[in-house]
């Protein structure tokens, strides 16, 4: 299977993409290499005219919603719109957070997103984001073993830096969540002393090769962390090019295993 690149929009930051708008972006996303790239919906200055300048150039659409509320409930109405507006790119993939949801108040609402999801042809995929509902390992592994219980079968996005938010450790998330993992979001961190940051791969503090070596090669992988400089677009084809030399560096090692 051909390793696909992709940069998530939000890597050339808010304001890039509040003033030149996501199809700007995309066609410098595609001008420097990747091969797709995955659309940010919080982002969007106006998703009805946006979404149709994009149809057919992104792999993913991100939705900015979490699957359940707070209460616990699914919330319905949020997967309509992100599978909605995937239908509109003709994108693959959804990419969603699981919110609130609870082991035990949300799991009669799996027949409902199973129902849902089969009705459709987008994949929905679940991301570990930087809340403790929904983005620690116990909360994603609580989550994976109800939704398995149901007849589902969602993989995941595994955000490499979002575990640093919340005081876990990626390693030990990565070889928990490999073998559900269908999309990988890389991003470096950077630890000032108010907050954690995200940094290019190269600039992180986090031992990202290792983790990166846990996680399966054959899947999608994204830029996102922020893409920035004079020649923006020399920029982003010089981080797409390690991307891949990276993967090219992980597939001869296995091959020599």
């Amino acid at each position: 299977m051909m390793f696909r690149t992709l940069i998530s929009l939000s890597s050339f930051g808010a304001a890039e993409l509040l003033r030149h708008g996501q199809a700007w972006c995309t066609a410098l996303a595609l001008e420097a290499g990747a091969d797709s790239v995955e659309v940010r919906g919080e982002l969007l200055r106006n998703a009805a005219r946006e979404l149709p300048e994009l149809r057919g150039r992104a792999a993913v659409y991100s939705s900015p919603d979490g699957l359940w509320r707070a209460d616990g409930t699914l919330d319905a109405e949020a997967l309509a719109l992100g599978l909605s507006r995937a239908a509109a790119l003709e994108a693959p993939r959804l990419k969603m957070a699981i919110g609130g949801f609870d082991a035990r108040r949300s799991r009669a609402s799996l027949a409902e997103l199973r129902a849902r999801l089969a009705a459709q042809p987008v994949e929905l995929l679940i991301e570990n984001d930087q809340t403790v509902s929904a983005g620690t390992l116990a909360a994603v592994q609580r989550f994976l073993a109800a939704q398995a219980e149901a007849g589902l079968d969602l993989g995941l996005t595994f955000d490499m830096g979002n575990w640093h938010w919340l005081g876990e450790c990626p390693l030990q998330a990565a070889r928990a969540l490999a073998p559900q993992v269908r999309y990988v979001h890389c991003k470096g961190v950077h630890r000032r002393p108010d907050k954690w940051v995200a940094v290019p791969l190269a600039q992180s503090s986090a031992p990202w090769r290792a983790v990166l070596r846990e996680l399966p090669a054959d899947v999608p992988h994204a830029l996102e962390y922020p893409l920035v400089g004079d020649d923006l677009l020399a920029v982003t084809r010089a981080e797409l090019t390690q991307l891949r030399a990276l993967h090219a560096e992980r597939s001869l090692a296995h091959d020599l295993a």
